[in-house]
């Protein structure tokens, strides 16, 4: 066993603890870092996703701060022309990869235990980890923090357990193996069952779809539907910054006009700033995906949708949801995308993100986790006790249904308040790429940019808006607890 020290102890290496990383190198030129996690390379779950993967957020204000994405460009063609391109799953790896090996690595402040796990501390604080193939153990000394960056618990198809039963056969894939369908031009399927209403799900659909196959031939199990904010108002850059004032503006006023966050959604969907599938079927599901009004298009070609609840069981030609039976024709390849992103379990580790010698990152702007993840290491550098450090990066709960969805805009309002009154941060964020608007308004009022006028009006209608977003946030705030107490 060997023994090493380091300042502060990150579990998990991808997007979230690379972000902390990144930005503490800057704002603590002292400290040492060290990374323990299990996967063979950076990135976290970036690692085990799907190949035709993509973030459904411009890459602009995505991963850490100290490196920009290759080549930003606007599409010109598809489903996302007019709009920034999406970075592929392989560029976000290659990206982490960069950011692992040409960023913190040659700092010399790095240490990285790839393909390692985290067994604990003991009383004194001193860390054991494991290698995930050697066997082998190391005991770190952590002279400051241990930081967890695994608080999301990231799921994906590939690593996910199934909460149904599948019958020897019935065929069943992960979205994974759809592009290795090729290989077996005799064993293609007639039809395709979509397990699953998340965006996953969304991203099979549409990939069938622009792979040739006729909707006719997709069946599509949507338990739940979901709302979808419109990608074009969620544009970084100065020519946007006009789009992204109006649908904020719109959100202030619809809660200031609203009883409940399902009115909010139906006041933001009049305006194109929420999206939905099925214009027939309201939708009780909202994780902050990101989708262009293209792909709404193309997903509701898809007709044959069941909506008889969670599958329970796969069979060849049935599934079972249940007592009840639906037939699906007999041969059908079924796809599962049941796999939830972010589980809500991780609300059970929810609390203060300053917790001693422990810190537990979280969404301090929901759902800007890199962003979250950069801010808490620079307030961690700068401010002077956890009393403090909290009070600044209040933890916002996450959402799982527009109820709730009052509570974390409420939270993100206010702690952006806070921030803009704290010199200090204010200047962080006017230099933060992950900041989606802060940059550009800096470079737009030294540049004396006439578009900045967008923002006029905008303080005043957040002041007026207030009183209606803390009334409706603290309203979803106890539906969720609610819903998440032990009782229930």
């Amino acid at each position: 066993m060997t023994t090493q020290a380091t300042d502060y102890l990150i579990i998990g290496a991808g997007a979230v603890g690379l972000a902390f990383a990144d930005s503490l190198l800057d704002e603590d030129p002292d400290c040492h870092i060290t990374f323990v996690d299990k996967h063979a390379k950076p990135g976290g779950h970036w690692n085990d996703a799907y190949s035709f993967v993509a973030l459904h957020q411009p890459s602009a204000f995505y991963g850490v701060n100290s490196m920009a994405f290759a080549g930003e460009a606007i599409d010109t063609h598809g489903a996302n022309a007019g709009l920034h391109a999406l970075a592929s799953g392989t560029e976000v790896l290659a990206y982490f990869e960069k950011v692992m090996n040409l960023r913190l690595l040659p700092s010399g402040r790095v240490a990285y235990h790839r393909l390692s796990e985290f067994r604990g501390r003991d009383a004194s604080g001193t860390a054991t980890i494991r290698g995930v193939l050697s066997g082998e153990e190391t005991r770190i000394t952590v002279r400051r923090k241990l930081v967890d960056a695994t608080f999301y618990q990231t799921s994906v198809p590939s690593t996910h357990t199934r909460a149904f039963a599948v019958d020897e056969d019935a065929a069943i894939a992960i979205p994974g193996d759809l592009p290795d369908l090729w290989k077996r031009p005799e064993n293609i399927p007639e039809t395709f069952v979509i397990l699953g209403g998340g965006k996953t799900a969304m991203d099979v659909a549409v990939w069938l779809i622009e792979a040739g196959v006729d909707p006719a031939r997709i069946h599509w199990v949507r338990p739940r539907d979901s709302w979808l904010n419109n990608r074009k108002y969620l544009q970084p850059g100065e020519d946007f910054l006009a789009a992204t004032v109006e649908s904020q503006m719109a959100h202030l006023e619809a809660f200031r006009v609203s009883q409940s966050g399902e009115e909010v959604f139906e006041h933001l969907e009049k305006g194109g700033y929420m999206l939905r599938i099925d214009p027939e079927v309201t939708p009780e599901m909202y994780h902050y995906a990101v989708i262009s009004e293209g792909e709404i298009a193309m997903l509701r070609r898809v007709r044959q949708v069941i909506r008889k609840g969670r599958v329970t069981r796969v069979a060849n030609g049935a599934l079972h949801f249940g007592e009840v039976v639906h037939p699906v024709p007999e041969g059908a390849l079924h796809i599962d995308c049941t796999a939830r992103a972010v589980p809500f379990s991780a609300a059970d580790n929810a609390g203060p993100q300053f917790r001693g010698d422990n810190i537990v990152l979280q969404p301090v702007m929901v759902p800007l986790v890199t962003f979250s993840a950069a801010l808490t290491a620079f307030i961690e550098a700068h401010f002077p006790d956890d009393a403090t450090k909290n009070q600044l990066a209040r933890a916002a709960e996450l959402t799982d249904s527009p109820g709730t969805f009052p509570y974390a805009f409420m939270m993100n309002l206010m702690n952006r308040g806070t921030w803009m009154q704290t010199p200090e941060i204010a200047a962080w964020l006017a230099r933060s790429r992950l900041d989606p608007t802060g940059p550009t308004v800096a470079r737009m009022a030294a540049a004396g940019d006439p578009r900045l006028a967008a923002l006029s009006g905008f303080r005043q209608a957040v002041m007026a808006a207030m009183p209606d977003v803390i009334r409706l946030g603290m309203s979803a705030k106890a539906l969720h607890e609610s819903a998440t107490s032990p009782a229930k």
